[in-house]
């Protein structure tokens, strides 16, 4: 199983319902993608401050497999909502981190 780990740096002015959107609109690739195990989203709750870089928001979907977590990679859906994400970051790519690791 794969765990995809997706940390965030919304730009000032992403409202609470405007997260929330793109993660009802993540949560929805289950519907298009086999074997997608699960997904969480939400805010960082820790309470390291400095040591979180602004990363005040993030994700995970666990994968059955290294390939399924490529077919969602590429899927036309994906792609569609990850490019709202990056537009909703502080400067774009650079407001998003990736890890990715076996379970």
């Amino acid at each position: 199983m794969i765990r995809h780990v997706v940390l965030l740096r919304f730009a000032d002015g992403v409202s609470a319902s405007d997260k929330q959107a793109l993660y009802d609109a993540l949560a929805a690739l289950r519907e298009h993608i086999a074997g997608i195990v699960d997904f969480r989203a939400g805010p960082n709750v820790s309470v390291e401050g400095p040591l979180t870089q602004g990363f005040d928001d993030g994700f995970w979907f666990d994968f059955e497999n290294a390939g399924v977590r490529d077919a969602y990679l590429v899927h036309p859906e994906h792609q569609a909502v990850g490019a709202r994400i990056v537009e909703a970051t502080k400067d774009g790519l650079d407001g998003v981190l990736v890890f990715d690791f076996e379970l």
